[in-house]
C-alpha cells in the first residue's frame, strides 16, 4: 500500500467515525497515592491541582486522593506538600474511558510553613548515587513516540548515548546499544523483579530481538542508567533499565483494548478487594505474518505474551506483591512466489525458532523507621530451540547444519535496606541465586571440501554435545550518600562484591570488588556539576560457561567475570523556562577479561546482533576494549502543549580480538542523532515527529573462496576475519511520524491512530549477503558450466547482495479504553 493510499484510508476511516462522535464529549479521573520518598509513608494532607483549572483534591490518611469530572484533554499536575519540595507531575492524559492511577513520591524540603515550600526546579529524577547518566520517560512519553510500535526499547534510543542495531547488522531490532557497549551488557528490572528477556525471538547469550514483550499500558515510568550504576543491581556493564508499574484502579474494573498492523493487545485491572488487594493483567498476540507477507518476505514471525501483577495492602506498613511476564514465540518460513535471490538467502540463512519464557516474581515491602525494605523472590526461565538445514523448507537429519535446544534457568532471592539520617542516606543488601542451564548443541562451522576426485582439501569442523551445570551465585552491596556545604555537595560512596560456586576463581569476592562515587556540586541555582567513577562486574553467558569440548570437559570453566571501568563527567543547566534541561556529559570506559572466540579469534563484545545465539565456543578471557565520547540532551517536559528530547552523542568504540590489536567495534556507529517532539491541539488531536541518524557501522568483508566453497552448506558467506571491520556501511537516517485523533463519551474513549515508520523511505544500509546468481526464471541458480550446481560451488556464480533499500512502514490502528 503506498503513503499517498495509506493516508487517504486514514482519512476515510476518520470522517465517517469524526461524523458518528462529534458530540462526544466526556469527562474523566486522576486518581494516585502520594508518598515520602526516602521513607515510601503515605503522605496526608498534600495538595494536588490541575494546573490551568480549579480542579484539585487534598490526600486522605491513607495518602490517596481522587479528582472527578476532569473535561477530557492533557494536563500537568501541580503536587504541594508542607516539609516537602514541590512537584510537577506532567502530560496526564486524561479520558473517560480508563482512570489514570498515579503512584507519586516527594523529596523532604526541610520548609516548616508552607509559604517557605522550596520550588523544586528539577522536574527530571535524579538521586545522590547517580547524580548522572540517568534518564527518565513517562508512561504517555512511550505511548505516543511514533515509530515505536509500543515499546519501551525503540523509545529510549532517543537517549544520548543509545543506539540500535538500525543501519547496521540485524536491521530493526531492539538490540540497545549504550555507549558503545554490546547488547548483553545491559541488565532489566521491572518493579524490582529482573528480567532476563524483554523481547521476542531474543539472542541467546545476547538481549535483543525484534519487539519488546512488555505491555505499555501497565509501565507508569522509566529510568535508564548509562553509569553511576547503584550498588544493588548486579551484572551490568553499560546499562540498567528500572521499569515501574502503576497501580491498578482501586475504585472499578477498567479495561484496555488496542488493534494495529501487527497486533491486538487485552488488558484489564481493577480492585478484587476495595482498598486492600487489586490486579492487572493483559494477553496480546501478533500478526505479523500478515505484515511480512505484504513485504513479500518469506520469514512468518508469530507470538503471544501474557502479563499480569496483583498487589496486597497487608497493612499500613506492610505490602505483598505478585508479578509475571511471559512469551510464546514461533519462528517460520513459506516458500514466496517470487523466489528471488534475495527470498532464497533469507530462506537459508536463518534458523527455524520455537522459544518461549517466563518470569515470576513475587516481593514483600516493609516500611522501618526513617526508611523502609524489600525482600523479592523470583524465578526465570528460557527455553530456546534453533533448527537450521540446508533446505529449511524441507527439514532432513541429513542437512541439519544447526540444532540448539536450551534451558536457562535462575531462582532468586534479593534484599535491600533503605535508611535516612538527617542528610546522609544510606543502603545495603544481599542477593543468591540458583542457576541451572542445559544445552543439546550441534553445528557445522565448516562443511567438508573435497576435489574433483574426492580428495578431502578441508575437513568438516562441527561442535557439538550435552551440557547440563547447576550452580550458584551471590553477592552484597552497600551505598552511603550524604549533603554537605549548605547542600550545594551530594557525594555517594558505593562498594559491591560478586561470586559464583561454577568459574575457577568465582568463589573469591576480592576478584569482583567494585566500588563507585559519584559526586554533585550546585554551582548556581540553575548550574551543577556532576562526576561519578566505577567498577562494574558482569558474569559470562551461561552459552559461554556451559560450553564441552569433544572430550566432555567444561573449557570455559577459568572464565573471568568481564569489567568495565566508567569514568563521567559533566554539566546540568536548568534554563528559565518550566520543565526544561540541557546536559552535556563525556564518557570513558575501559574493558579487560573480554571473552575472545578460539574458533575464529573474535572478542564476543563484536557479537550478538542477530538471530543466533551468542557463546557455544571455546573462549579466551583476554579480550580488552574501550569507549569514549561526549553526549548533548535537551529536554522540554510537556510545556504549552509541546514536549521534546534533541540528542547528539558522539562516540569511539573500539575491542581486541585475539591478535591483542584495537579495532572498530561493531557498534561503533561514530555519531547519533536523534528527536523526538510532541504537539497537543485542541479537540484532542495530536502530533508526534521522530527523526534519528546513525553513523555507519563497521562490517567484514567475506572470504570469497571460501564462501564459495561453503555456501551450499552453511546458506551463509564465510566472513574474511583477517579484515575484521575494515569496511564501513554508510550513515543512516530517517524520520516517523504519528497522528492520534481521541474521542472522549461518558464512559468509553476512542483513540485512532496512524504510525508511519520511515516517512521518506529512507534507505536502510546493510551488510551485503552472499549468495549465487540465480537464473533468469529463478528455478535454480545459474552456473558457468550450464550443469547443475556442484556441492562445492565450484561452477557457481558468487554474487553478492547489497540491499539498501527504503521501506515505509505504515499502521492504522486504534485503542479503546472503556
Amino acid at each position: 500500500m503506498t503513503l499517498k493510499k495509506l493516508f487517504t484510508f486514514y482519512l476515510v476511516m476518520l470522517f465517517p467515525v469524526t461524523c458518528l462522535f462529534a458530540q462526544a464529549t466526556g469527562s474523566g479521573v486522576v486518581t494516585g497515592v502520594i508518598k515520602d520518598k526516602q521513607t515510601q509513608e503515605t503522605l496526608i494532607g498534600v495538595a494536588v491541582g490541575i494546573q490551568g483549572t480549579s480542579y484539585g483534591a487534598i490526600t486522605d490518611t491513607n495518602g490517596r486522593f481522587t479528582i472527578n469530572n476532569i473535561p477530557s484533554k492533557t494536563y500537568n499536575l501541580a503536587i504541594q506538600a508542607l516539609g516537602y519540595e514541590n512537584k510537577t507531575v506532567y502530560n496526564v492524559v486524561v479520558t473517560s474511558g480508563n482512570a489514570q492511577i498515579l503512584n507519586i513520591e516527594l523529596d523532604p524540603s526541610g520548609a516548616t510553613a508552607l509559604n517557605e515550600v522550596v520550588i523544586r526546579k528539577n522536574p527530571f529524577s535524579k538521586n545522590a548515587e547517580s547524580p548522572m547518566s540517568l534518564q527518565t520517560l513517562s508512561a504517555q512519553e512511550i505511548k505516543s513516540n511514533p515509530g515505536g510500535n509500543f515499546d519501551v526499547s525503540r523509545v529510549i534510543q532517543a537517549f544520548p548515548g543509545v543506539g540500535g542495531t538500525s543501519g547496521s547488522v540485524g536491521g530493526y531490532r531492539n538490540d540497545l546499544i549504550i555507549r558503545g557497549g554490546a547488547p548483553n551488557e545491559n541488565v532489566y528490572y521491572l518493579d524490582g523483579i529482573e528480567i532476563p528477556v524483554i523481547n521476542h525471538f531474543a539472542t541467546q547469550g545476547s538481549a535483543g530481538g525484534p519487539t519488546g514483550i512488555l505491555n505499555i499500558s501497565f509501565i507508569e515510568d522509566v529510568q535508564l542508567y548509562t553509569s553511576a550504576f547503584p550498588s544493588k543491581y548486579d551484572n551490568p556493564l553499560s546499562g540498567v533499565l528500572q521499569l515501574k508499574q502503576r497501580r491498578a484502579n482501586p475504585e472499578k474494573i477498567q479495561h484496555n483494548l488496542r488493534l494495529s498492523a501487527t497486533e491486538l493487545a487485552y488488558s484489564t485491572d481493577g480492585p478484587i478487594v476495595k482498598d486492600k488487594l487489586t490486579y492487572m493483567a493483559s494477553a496480546r498476540r501478533s500478526y505479523l505474518q500478515l505484515l511480512f507477507s505484504a513485504l513479500q518476505l518469506p520469514i512468518r514471525p508469530s507470538y503471544w505474551d501474557f502479563q499480569y501483577k496483583i498487589d496486597y495492602q497487608i497493612n499500613k506498613k506492610l505490602s505483598f506483591y505478585t508479578l509475571a511476564v511471559g512469551a510464546i514465540d514461533n519462528f517460520s518460513f513459506v516458500t514466496p512466489d517470487d523466489l528471488t535471490a534475495e527470498n532464497v538467502y533469507t530462506l537459508q540463512s536463518n534458523p527455524l525458532i520455537n522459544q518461549w519464557s517466563y518470569t515470576n516474581g513475587y516481593g514483600l515491602k516493609g516500611l522501618a523507621k526513617n526508611g523502609y525494605w524489600n525482600l523479592t523472590f523470583s524465578r526465570n526461565m528460557l527455553n530456546n530451540q534453533l533448527d537450521k538445514y540446508l533446505d529449511n523448507q524441507n527439514p532432513s537429519e541429513a542437512t541439519r547444519t544447526l540444532k540448539i535446544k536450551s534451558v536457562e534457568a535462575e531462582n532468586k532471592m534479593r534484599f535491600n535496606l533503605n535508611k535516612n539520617y538527617r542528610k546522609w542516606s544510606y543502603s545495603f543488601g544481599a542477593m543468591s541465586q540458583y542457576d541451572h542451564f542445559t544445552n543439546d548443541l550441534f553445528s557445522v562451522i565448516s562443511p567438508e571440501i573435497t576435489d574433483s576426485n574426492n580428495n578431502v582439501l578441508q575437513p568438516a569442523v562441527t561442535i557439538g554435545g550435552s551440557t547440563d551445570i547447576n550452580f550458584v551465585r551471590y553477592g552484597m552491596n552497600g551505598q552511603i550518600a550524604g549533603k554537605f556545604a549548605d547542600d550545594l555537595l551530594n557525594l555517594s560512596f558505593g562498594l559491591r562484591v560478586d561470586g559464583n560456586t561454577f568459574t575457577d576463581d568465582g568463589s573469591n569476592p576480592l576478584n569482583t570488588l567494585s566500588p563507585r562515587l559519584a559526586a554533585s556540586y550546585a554551582i548556581t541555582e540553575k548550574l551543577k556539576l556532576n562526576a561519578s567513577a566505577g567498577r562494574y562486574y558482569k558474569i559470562p553467558t551461561y552459552t559461554v560457561l556451559g560450553y564441552k569440548d569433544s572430550t566432555g570437559k567444561f573449557v570455559n570453566r577459568n572464565a573471568k567475570y568481564i569489567q568495565s571501568d566508567h569514568l563521567a563527567a559533566g554539566i546540568e543547566y536548568m534554563p528559565g523556562w518550566k520543565g526544561a534541561r540541557v546536559t552535556v556529559e563525556g564518557f570513558y570506559k575501559l574493558y579487560n577479561n573480554y571473552p575472545i572466540s578460539l574458533l575464529d579469534s573474535i572478542s564476543l563484545a563484536n557479537k550478538g546482533g542477530n538471530f543466533n545465539v551468542l557463546g557455544n565456543e571455546p573462549v579466551t578471557s583476554s579480550g580488552t576494549g574501550k569507549s569514549y565520547g561526549i553526549e548533548f540532551q535537551f529536554q522540554q517536559k510537556l510545556t504549552k502543549n509541546f514536549f521534546t528530547i534533541l540528542s547528539l552523542t558522539i562516540y569511539n568504540s573500539e575491542f581486541t580480538n585475539l591478535d591483542g590489536k584495537y579495532v572498530p567495534a561493531s557498534w561503533d556507529n561514530g555519531q547519533l542523532l536523534s528527536f523526538i517532539g510532541g504537539y497537543k491541539f485542541k479537540k484532542n488531536w495530536e502530533l508526534g515527529v521522530k527523526f534519528r541518524y546513525q553513523g555507519g557501522a563497521p562490517y567484514t568483508p567475506y572470504n570469497m573462496q571460501a564462501s564459495q566453497a561453503s555456501y551450499l552448506t552453511l546458506g551463509t558467506g564465510v566472513l574474511d576475519y583477517a579484515q575484521f571491520n575494515t569496511l564501513r556501511l554508510s550513515a543512516f537516517n530517517a524520520m516517523d511520524v504519528r497522528v492520534d485523533k481521541k474521542w472522549n463519551f461518558k464512559k468509553w474513549s476512542f483513540d485512532l491512530f496512524l504510525d508511519i515508520t520511515n516517512l521518506y523511505a529512507s534507505a536502510q544500509p546493510s551488510v551485503p549477503n552472499f549468495t549465487f546468481k540465480r537464473t533468469e526464471d529463478n528455478s535454480g541458480f545459474e552456473t558457468t558450466d550450464g550443469a547443475p550446481i556442484k556441492a562445492d560451488g565450484s561452477n557457481g556464480k558468487p554474487i553478492l547482495l547489497d540491499d539498501n533499500s527504503g521501506t515505509v512502514i505504515p499502521s492504522i490502528g486504534f485503542i479503546m479504553e472503556f
